[in-house]
């Protein structure tokens, strides 16, 4: 399935400081960490990061971006090569089983369905158990019921968090009339459908920033259950090399808490990597938004990149549901490690560098 890899909150929330904290320096070349460890981490090699989306400042691209340019990886005698995805998830699903990448972020969602269709990825971390999709109309729809027998937009697959949450809000599903559309959301405005689907993150600021007053529905509000940042590796690659799995998400989690106060200036990096066209101002509405969900809904005393396991079970039951699989419950879960995010925290703080 083909998607833009966005996300978010229905209010944006700002986080003025992201702005004004002073920018940290660029790591040392020098190896932060043991000669023990950092022997360990090299031999691991070369490290492949493929992106969601492009360089799109979305929560698990805009800072492992910055852990690349602040030298993080360096520090932790990592070899890490950056490469921007095209948004086709089950093509980094393919990648990353077939050893050509590494790392790549993928919904929890989507790790469960590749594995089901034996493309076989692991789950390593994810930052929330909301989802990225969200179904908008216009404000004048106040029950989705309202939709039936319309026309929605959709991206080329309809996401199976929207088609949950329509059903637990009692629409009939089978009366709406789907259409593929392209990302332009001002198809929504001007009527020319009746609802659409989008990436929390991602069309309402462009509407917002169009002064285009729309209504958000979030799954997650009708308790459908989703996954937002989550990172995805090669299993073969992970059991042989355990420490550079931990290091490269460590480098990753050290490289958010600094763009929570530096989003302009990560943002910047994922520009030069870009070049012309790339649009810094709505891409850090994106990484702000998407922040302000991560921080919304990550449970006090739980460390940033945590897997719920709990909320696996819920997206196999959602899948079985409504995605047309057959995933047993237990196997669901052997897909996701929780290891490698123990081991790089205390409680919930962030151990940096390694031990």
């Amino acid at each position: 399935m083909k998607y833009r890899f966005v996300s978010a909150a229905v209010a944006v929330l700002t986080l003025a400081a992201c702005n004004t904290a002073p920018e940290e320096p660029k790591a040392q070349s020098a190896p932060a960490i043991s000669d023990e460890r950092c022997a360990q981490n090299k031999a691991a090699g070369k490290i492949t990061y493929l992106s969601g989306y492009q360089w799109q400042s979305s929560a698990s691209i805009l800072e492992y971006v910055a852990a690349d340019d602040l030298g993080y990886f360096e520090a932790l005698c990592l070899d890490v090569a950056m490469q921007p995805g095209t948004g086709d998830t089950s093509q980094n699903t393919k990648l990353l089983a077939s050893g050509q990448v590494t790392f790549s972020p993928v919904s929890q969602q989507d790790v469960l369905s590749a594995n089901a269709n034996g493309i076989k990825v692991q789950g390593v971390s994810t930052y929330s158990r909301v989802g990225l999709e969200i179904l908008m109309t216009m404000p004048e729809i106040t029950d989705l019921k309202q939709l039936n027998g319309t026309t929605l937009g959709q991206k080329g697959a309809m996401p199976v968090g929207v088609q949950a949450m329509l059903a637990k809000a009692g629409a009939d599903y089978d009366s709406i009339k789907q259409v593929v559309v392209g990302y332009d959301p001002s198809i929504l405005p001007r009527g020319q459908v009746k609802s659409l689907t989008g990436f929390i993150s991602n069309e309402p600021n462009q509407l917002a920033a169009a002064k285009t007053e729309v209504k958000v529905w979030r799954p997650y509000d009708y308790d459908v259950p989703g996954s937002l940042g989550a990172m995805a590796v090669n299993p073969e690659f992970a059991a042989k090399h355990p420490t550079a799995v931990q290091d490269f998400l460590r480098a990753g989690l050290h490289a958010f808490e600094h763009c929570e106060k530096n989003g302009a200036q990560c943002v910047a990096a994922a520009a030069d990597l870009t070049g012309a066209g790339y649009d810094e101002k709505h891409n850090l509405k994106i990484w702000e938004t998407e922040v302000g969900v991560i921080r919304e809904t990550l449970k006090a005393g739980t460390p940033l990149g945590a897997i719920d396991t709990g909320n696996v079970q819920s997206l196999v039951a959602l899948l079985n549901t409504y995605g047309k699989t057959s995933i047993d419950p237990a196997v669901g879960a052997a897909e996701f490690n929780t290891s490698y995010i123990k081991e790089i925290y205390s409680g919930d703080t962030l151990v940096w560098p390694a031990p």
